[in-house]
C-alpha cells in the first residue's frame, strides 16, 4: 500500500466523482482509476459502488476511510512537527473563521511578533468548519457559535452582545432601545442560514412569534453595514462589528439578551507549533483587552 493511493482514495471518497477528484488532484481520471483499482486489489474488496459514472463508499470504503484520515493526519502532524523544529520562524497558519469582524486586527498584532509567518484564512459556515476541525486540517478556528466534539478543544473568549443596524433616518433612529416585537414588520439584511449568528438570531426572533422577513442573504457579514447605510434594509449586527464612521444606529434589545460567543477551536490532536502557540496567545490577549474596555 503506497501513500499516494491513500491520498487519492481520501480525495476521491469525499467527492465522490472521478472528474472532480482527478481534477482536484491534477492528474489524469485514468491514472486516479488505476489508482484507486490498485489499492483495492491490495485491500482485497471493492471501497466504492459504481453507478455510471457516479461513485458512492461502500460498508468497506466507509470504514478504511476512517483509518487512512487518521494515518494521513498523523504522518501530517509528523510533518509539521519537524518543519517547527528546523524552521521555527517561518511556517503558514491554517485558520477557518465565522466570526471575523476582529480578525484583522488580530491578525495585524500576531503579524509585528511573527513578520515571516503567512497566513491561509477561509471564511466558512459553522457546518463546513466542523468538518475541517474534525478532519484536524485547520490550526485554529474563531467561531461563533463555539462547538462542542469528542476531538474539539473549545475556548470560549468574548461575549459578544448582538444590537439592531438601523439607518440614520429610520424611524427608530433616535431610540437607543427597541424590543424584538417592535421588528417584526422590517426588512432585513443578513447571512445565509447556517452561520451562527444567523440561525442565533432566527431562533430568538422565532420565540417571540415572528421570522424575520430578509431582502439580502450573503456569506459576507461585512457587507452588511454597507446595505443598511444604503437604507435596503436593516440587521442585526454583533457589537465587535461596529464602525463609529458609518451613518448607522445601533440599538439595544431591551427585553431580550441577544449574545453570541466567540470561541477559539482546536483538534486535540492537532500538533501545535510555536507559531500557532502565540497565535493562541495574542487572540486571548486581544479579546481580554476588549473585555477591560466595555467593563
Amino acid at each position: 500500500m503506497e501513500l499516494l493511493q491513500l491520498r487519492y482514495f481520501l480525495t476521491l471518497a469525499r467527492l465522490e466523482h472521478v472528474t472532480e477528484a482527478a481534477q482536484s488532484l491534477h492528474v489524469t481520471q485514468s491514472s486516479l482509476s488505476k489508482t484507486i483499482q490498485r489499492l483495492e486489489e491490495d485491500l482485497g474488496v471493492p471501497l466504492f459502488n459504481r453507478i455510471g459514472r457516479k461513485l458512492r463508499l461502500n460498508e468497506y470504503g466507509k470504514r478504511f476511510l476512517h483509518r487512512a484520515e487518521r494515518a494521513l493526519f498523523e504522518l501530517e502532524q509528523g510533518k509539521q512537527e519537524l518543519s517547527d523544529l528546523s524552521s521555527p520562524e517561518y511556517g503558514t497558519l491554517e485558520l477557518a473563521v465565522t466570526a471575523a469582524s476582529k480578525l484583522p486586527n488580530i491578525l495585524r498584532e500576531f503579524r509585528k511578533k511573527r513578520p515571516n509567518v503567512q497566513f491561509h484564512v477561509q471564511m466558512l459556515t459553522t457546518q463546513e468548519m466542523v468538518t475541517l476541525l474534525h478532519r484536524g486540517e485547520v490550526d485554529f478556528c474563531l467561531s461563533s457559535p463555539s462547538i462542542q466534539g469528542d476531538d474539539i478543544e473549545c475556548q470560549i473568549v468574548y461575549l459578544d452582545p448582538i444590537l439592531v443596524a438601523v439607518p440614520k433616518g429610520h424611524r427608530l433612529a433616535e431610540q437607543s432601545n427597541v424590543s424584538l416585537a417592535e421588528l417584526k414588520d422590517e426588512w432585513f439584511v443578513g447571512v445565509k442560514k447556517g452561520y451562527g449568528t444567523r440561525d442565533l438570531v432566527d431562533s430568538m426572533c422565532k420565540s417571540v412569534g415572528f421570522a424575520p422577513k430578509y431582502v439580502y442573504e450573503g456569506d459576507e457579514p461585512a457587507r452588511l453595514t454597507a446595505l443598511v447605510e444604503a437604507e435596503i434594509g436593516i440587521a442585526f449586527i454583533p457589537s465587535t462589528a461596529r464602525n463609529p464612521q458609518e451613518h448607522i444606529c445601533y440599538l439595544k434589545l431591551e427585553d431580550h439578551e441577544l449574545v453570541r460567543e466567540i470561541a477559539l477551536l482546536w483538534h486535540k490532536s492537532r500538533y501545535i507549533s510555536r507559531i500557532a502557540q502565540e497565535f493562541r496567545n495574542v487572540v486571548l490577549e486581544y479579546f481580554g483587552s476588549i473585555s477591560k474596555e466595555t467593563m
